[in-house]
């Protein structure tokens, strides 16, 4: 029986060298052999060279079915990578030596499998099925434990894929990232792989914004995105559930030591999770990361991960980075970095100093000016705040008022009602009388300058050195003759006395946050108006003047002539263009 199954095992090589490829009926032949005796064992390596991206779409979704379900039965005994070893020392026991051979084969099953995943290169309903038969043979370990070594072959070759990884990750996201240990060995294969990648950029690559060029991308570059990629298709994690799904029959433990009751508990498999997820992020942010993905990740860090993490106070060095890189990336910086000022107790000294020097005309045309806008508003809302620093930020956005659009005027208006509302100290901003008799030092300031020169300096980075306390806002009344009606009648309540709280509200920023030309223009078109009266015609005019608009009158144009002439009765005069209108008008009696 053995030396035929053999026979035919060698025919068969010889027919797939000699016609390049098995029929399906062979593949099929070969696969219930294979699951009927293990006198044809010799058939798994046949099966194994048709699992490739190229080889024909039925016979390799025959190979891989066959090979399932010959291994699975055989998942609890076949033996570990070092007992592998030990039997290739030296002479061993024959069933050593089948399970060392076992051991071989399931391996290179494995990176077939992991090929036929990853490779862009594979048919849909062939990645579908090695992804499942994969996540199997993880699942179907010895007693139940998460196979964290098969796992992690997978995501390390998913991570160093230069391909797009998207498909995989949309199929992965639904099917198995809804499993609380998928995500958390997920999260530690990319602790590893980042920390790896980590180890072997060049010191000035170590951290922060990568500074690229405008030539392709650099593999490192590619796995970085890869490992943004994967980390945001993992949904956010809920840790007020008690009950969480498993992929395994065990739970978190890929090893041999015993579960005890309150390792299965929900405050333990929390613990431990937030712990992975911190890892995997805090290796992640230390690599350089394009500037998309650097935006990317300031957007939603405050929503997505500072909830996560065990520790959000080890957050503060990347965004306090962030935050002093200036620009639009300290804008997008400004939400994390308010979270962590406000619930964790971090303190950043310049904190309001780096944020006056990004009120800028261009962050009233960047595109997260919403959200910077309305944390401006929530980082002024202190009582604390001196009246210096709220003077200094009243003027520094009536200044920009000469220079932003219609819909940021109305913004800028709305903060400093709300800043003048909270500070009373600083509403002399609002009406200065000079008065010399007052102040030494408004003396010898006149002194040096000019009657009704400003002595804000408006390129000052330093609040506390602006001249603003010795200002007004001068700029805001100007906005009365604004070009756009909404701005000129929106800047008729700061005309209240906003030091009188109880008969004042403040106004929501979010109502103005997301202004633009076309909000303003929208909300114009939409505004009802009083009816200007209008002449009334029964028919539609065809003519300037009808004939009985002025009875006895005609008119018509005299190039040529250079004088008006007036026909009354029988006579005739002249009268000369000086003293006429422009058109030539000729009036006729009969």
């Amino acid at each position: 029986m053995g030396r035929s199954s053999s026979a035919t095992a060698a025919g068969s090589k010889k027919r797939r060298s000699k016609t390049g490829a098995l029929t399906l009926g062979e593949v099929k032949t070969l696969g219930e052999e294979l699951l009927s005796s293990r006198a044809n064992l010799n058939h798994a390596p046949t099966l194994l060279a048709l699992l490739s991206p190229s080889a024909p779409l039925d016979l390799a979704l025959e190979a891989l079915i066959s090979l399932q379900s010959f291994f699975v039965p055989l998942l609890p005994s076949i033996p570990s990578a070092a007992a592998t070893a030990a039997a290739a020392a030296g002479d061993a026991d024959p069933e050593l030596v089948f399970r060392s051979w076992l051991r071989k084969r399931f391996d290179e099953l494995v990176a077939a499998l992991v090929e036929l995943t990853v490779s862009p290169h594979s048919d849909d309903a062939i990645r579908d099925l090695a992804l499942d038969a994969l996540m199997d043979f993880v699942k179907l370990g010895k007693d139940g434990r998460f196979q964290s070594a098969i796992y992690h072959k997978f995501i390390h070759n998913l991570i160093h894929a230069t391909d797009s990884i998207d498909p995989l990750l949309e199929l992965l996201g639904p099917k198995y990232f809804i499993y609380t240990d998928v995500c958390y060995f997920t999260y530690t294969s990319l602790d590893k792989i980042a920390s790896s990648i980590g180890n072997k950029a060049t010191g000035s690559e170590k951290s922060g914004l990568h500074s690229g060029d405008d030539g392709p991308e650099d593999r490192g570059t590619i796995y970085v995105r890869n490992i943004y990629n994967t980390l945001a298709h993992i949904p956010a994690l809920d840790f007020q559930e008690s009950k969480f799904n498993m992929w395994s029959t065990v739970g978190l433990s890929s090893k041999g030591e015993k579960n005890s009751s309150e390792d299965c508990s929900a405050t333990y498999i929390n613990k431990k999770l937030k712990s992975k997820f911190s890892k995997a992020w805090i290796s992640f942010l230390k690599l350089p990361l394009p500037l998309d993905v650097y935006k990317e990740v300031l957007a939603t860090i405050h929503k997505n991960v500072i909830p996560s993490m065990s520790n959000p106070a080890i957050l503060c060095d990347f965004l306090t980075r962030s935050y002093d890189i200036g620009g639009v990336i300290s804008v997008m910086a400004l939400s994390g970095l308010f979270i962590l000022m406000t619930q964790h107790g971090l303190e950043y000294p310049k904190f309001y100093d780096k944020l006056y020097a990004l009120l800028t005309p261009a962050v009233f045309m960047a595109k997260h000016r919403a959200v910077f806008l309305q944390l401006l508003d929530a980082c002024l809302k202190s009582s604390y705040l001196p009246a210096y620093l709220a003077a200094a930020f009243a003027k520094r956005l009536s200044r920009l008022t000469l220079s932003v659009p219609p819909a940021g005027a109305l913004i800028i208006i709305a903060l400093i009602h709300n800043l003048l509302r909270r500070h009373p100290s600083i509403n002399f901003l609002v009406h200065w009388e000079i008065d010399a008799n007052d102040s030494e030092i408004f003396n010898e300031a006149s002194q040096r300058k000019k009657v009704g020169a400003d002595p804000f300096n408006n390129e000052e980075t330093d609040p506390a050195k602006s001249g603003a306390m010795r200002s007004s806002l001068w700029e805001i009344d100007t906005l009365r003759h604004h070009y756009s009606p909404a701005v000129s009648r929106f800047v008729a309540s700061l005309e209240n006395d906003l030091t009188v709280r109880a008969k004042t509200t403040e106004m929501k920023i979010t109502d103005f946050s997301s202004g633009s030309y076309a909000t303003v223009f929208r909300d114009e078109v939409r505004r009802r108006i009083k009816q200007v009266p209008l002449a009334f015609y029964r028919t539609t005019p065809t003519c300037l003047f009808q004939e009985s608009d002025f009875p006895g009158w005609t008119f018509r144009d005299q190039f040529k002539n250079m004088a008006e002439t007036s026909v009354e009765g029988n006579g005739i005069s002249t009268v000369d263009i000086s003293n006429s209108s422009p058109a030539k008008r000729l009036r006729m009696e009969t």
